[in-house]
């Protein structure tokens, strides 16, 4: 399937865990599951699948049967295709209403050098401390340094200092909602290592550097919600849910036109845009309609009609992204630049009707391309999964898994410190 590709950080190679990687995007209107083999410096595809998801609504487990069969079912076609078996999977989150929260740890060295194990001190001391009442914590990850005055430092490893401080950022959930849908993969044998925000996961697969640390908003449009992440000076610093996605627009088609849901869901997909202005011409589309037979089955109306009620819409779900961006205050800060993702960003005009209520510069995120992934599955919804799949091929166990403490460095101190400081997205 061609060579594999080799990624570089910094100019650096960025150091990858040997063998089978696998990554599992569970959605209320899709489940995705990829499977990759790492090497050092080089991941490959060796085999992706994409299923429709039941038993899941806005990212929540609602039927722990149904769910874990679409995951089942998922995972069995991308391990045919892969030609393997695979234990363990990373996984995303939406559910459990996911929240941002931030802490800080201080500690005194009185003039000492730092050490790796003060750092590793002062990062277990951090991560401890974000804590939110009835959360659990899915991700955390050091923002920023300080040394006595000195703010922004990116690497204290090696300085002199009086006290050495560290910003960390964490997002959590509900654990109720985290558990069921940790049961329902659990139930298909597979065992789940680590978890990630969706939005953050996508992030990883479709932001550019320059976006990371000059400041940009990832909007992640799902089926059942859409998920919101901002990234300031190359860390995720606010995370967000909206609980409303493509399927709302699905539903509203489906209650105006008396269609069946499939069917609305196919003309969205075939016919639909996101502004009305766009389809101001006299196509006519036919319509299914629910319980009828004969003539009376196809109602038949303009294009035009489609478009004006999937506006409102969307429109309503940027408006309340935007609203919650400037409770947040980084609506500002994170400068102007939003990166559309997920599969409901791709209907015609969702980007122009973004960029109009939001004030900003949008533009659709697809992941980076990898050797052995197939140009079907390299659009908008497969971010995740394939941000997922990076993750699980880079970052050490305790940086997607909160349970698991900071360890000792490894005898490699730089590849261990780009991990170690946050060096998340790369």
């Amino acid at each position: 399937m061609g060579e594999a590709i080799r990624l570089r950080v910094n100019n650096e190679i960025p150091a990858y865990r040997p063998g089978l990687v696998s990554a599992l995007d569970i959605g209320s209107s899709k489940v995705a599951c990829v499977i990759g083999r790492a090497e050092q410096g080089s991941l490959k595809i060796l085999g992706s699948a994409l299923r429709e998801s039941a038993g899941l609504r806005s990212g929540t487990v609602t039927s722990l049967e149904l769910a874990e069969e679409s995951i089942r079912d998922c995972v069995a076609a991308a391990e045919n295709h892969a030609d393997a078996r695979i234990q363990n999977v990373l996984i995303s989150v939406n559910c459990g209403q996911p929240a941002s929260v931030n802490s800080r740890a201080v500690m005194a060295l009185d003039g000492a050098l730092v050490s790796d194990s003060h750092l590793r001190q002062l990062l277990n001391e951090g991560r401890a401390r974000c804590k939110l009442d009835g959360h659990e914590i899915i991700q955390s990850a050091p923002t920023a340094y300080v040394v006595d005055e000195a703010r922004g430092v990116r690497n204290p490893s090696g300085m002199f200092c009086q006290r050495i401080g560290v910003a960390m950022h964490a997002v959590a959930v509900r654990p109720s909602p985290l558990q069921n849908l940790k049961l329902a993969v659990e139930r298909c044998h597979l065992n789940v290592v680590g978890t990630l925000f969706s939005a953050y996961a996508s992030a990883l697969a479709t932001l550019s550097e320059d976006e990371k640390q000059i400041g940009a908003t990832v909007i992640d449009m799902g089926g059942g919600c859409t998920s919101i992440a901002v990234f300031l000076e190359g860390h995720l610093v606010y995370a967000d849910v909206v609980p409303r996605g493509g399927f709302s627009v699905t539903t509203d088609i489906a209650q105006l036109f008396t269609a069946p849901l499939s069917a609305a869901e196919r003309v969205k997909t075939l016919y639909g845009a996101a502004m009305g202005d766009m389809e101001s011409g006299s196509d006519v589309i036919a319509i299914p309609q629910s319980g009828e037979q004969g003539e009376e089955a196809v109602q038949r109306v303009p294009r035009s009609m489609l478009a004006r009620v999937i506006q409102p819409r969307l429109q309503t779900i940027f408006e309340e992204v935007q609203k919650r961006l400037q409770a947040s205050g980084f609506d500002l800060a994170a400068g102007r630049r939003v990166v559309l993702t997920g599969g409901a960003c791709q209907l015609a005009g969702t980007r122009e009707l973004a960029a109009s209520i939001l004030n900003k510069q949008v533009r659709i995120g697809r992941p980076q391309s990898f050797p052995g992934l197939a140009a079907a599955n390299a659009g908008p919804d497969y971010a995740t999964a394939i941000g997922l799949l990076m993750a699980g091929a880079t970052m050490p166990p305790e940086m997607i898994n909160p349970d698991i403490p900071m360890t000792n460095p490894t005898e490699e101190r730089k590849g261990w410190w780009g991990r170690l400081t946050g060096r998340w997205l790369e």
